[in-house]
């Protein structure tokens, strides 16, 4: 299928900044638009019907991730989800991070005081997490599903086999540089939360996210505030105790908006679909990287790997590719690309092309 066809991109424009800010179809435009040509008209009452849309926002992406609907809910970002968590855990729990994960998800465990430890990002990341479990049976453990810089991506796999030996740990996941590369069933995953942004593979631009949590989560979260007195004004008569703090004021519905037609879009084109076409991209950006020495050596290994690659060239080179139109950004020790459905196997030729020109000049 030709996904970039839904994607307006001029011709000498090369995308391949989605880490950075995943581009929206065509048809978000569209929907955009005539939702605020609509929200302007006062003859409607468009207005009232916040609480019914975000509703709908919810159930839809409760259904395409395999999640009960009274379990999600719908945030501005994931930093807001992630510190919503982390308010509402009961004190004394011992939390086991990533070295060098995303800063919004260790800096808020660090900053509030919990008992942490850090483990070292690895080609073997998955061995050492169970040994660390086994041997220091902490009570949570918070990952990115994708690393922000490496690219590294956790196995899926393992993080169900990792739930089912140690049922009562709790793990959280970011999945921001995850979420719309693949078909993903929340309640068969093993994760306890699973929150992100909607700007990057979700496509659904800035003041989105979502939040997914297990029912074990749900019960351990926020259970002093379920022993006080509650506000009992009508308007909160239908908010679970959860409700007020994942989702305690107004919500934007043209953001959240966005977010639902990105939900219906990956519905549309299936998600089965967009794995295979990232399968094949990936594949042969990963070989051509691969025989040219420029793949890092936690990834080289690896069996699971992302649409999120962290490529070993000098970082000096960016401000050439950006004046050559190619969308992109240094990160670490080299240049990070995130490849979408817009993109194709001549856009990573090009950039291919672009760096071994400037190298070899």
């Amino acid at each position: 299928m030709d996904y970039k066809s839904y994607f307006d991109i001029p011709d000498d424009i090369c995308y391949l900044n989605t880490a950075g800010n995943g581009l929206m179809p065509r048809s978000h435009f569209d929907w955009r638009r005539q939702r605020e040509r609509e929200f302007f008209d006062l003859h409607n009452d468009l207005r009232d019907q916040q609480p019914a849309f975000i509703a709908t926002v919810k159930r839809e992406f409760a259904d395409l991730f395999g999640c009960d609907t009274q379990n999600v809910y719908a945030v501005p970002n994931f930093s807001f989800a992630l510190h919503s968590i982390l308010s509402g855990l009961p004190a004394g729990l011992r939390i086991l991070l990533l070295d060098g994960d995303y800063p919004s998800l260790n800096y808020p465990v660090q900053s509030r005081g919990f008992t942490f430890s850090n483990i070292d990002m690895c080609a073997q990341v998955e061995e050492v997490i169970w040994d660390t479990i086994q041997r220091d049976k902490p009570d949570v453990l918070m990952l990115s599903l994708v690393q922000y810089i490496s690219g590294l991506k956790i196995d899926l796999d393992f993080v169900k086999r990792l739930k089912a030996a140690f049922s009562d740990l709790l793990i959280i996941g970011d999945a921001t540089q995850y979420l719309g590369t693949e078909a993903f069933n929340f309640s068969g995953s093993g994760f306890d939360a699973v929150g992100g942004s909607g700007y990057k593979w979700l496509m659904a631009g800035f003041g989105n996210g979502y939040l997914m949590i297990s029912e074990q989560l749900k019960e351990v979260l926020y259970t002093k505030a379920r022993t006080l007195d509650r506000p009992r004004e009508a308007m909160w008569a239908n908010k679970s105790i959860l409700d007020t703090f994942f989702e305690p004021g107004h919500q934007d519905t043209l953001t959240h908006g966005t977010l639902l037609q990105s939900v219906h879009f990956l519905k549309n084109i299936g998600l089965q679909g967009v794995k295979d076409y990232l399968t094949q991209l990936t594949d042969y950006a990963y070989a051509i990287f691969e025989d040219r020495g420029w793949l890092l050596p936690e990834i080289k290994n690896r069996k699971v790997r992302s649409t999120l690659i962290n490529v070993q060239v000098n970082p000096d080179l960016f401000p050439r590719l950006m004046e050559e139109g190619v969308k992109c950004f240094p990160r670490g020790a080299g240049i990070r690309i995130g490849l979408h459905i817009y993109n194709r196997k001549a856009d990573i030729d090009r950039f291919v092309g672009i760096i071994e020109r400037n190298t070899l000049s």
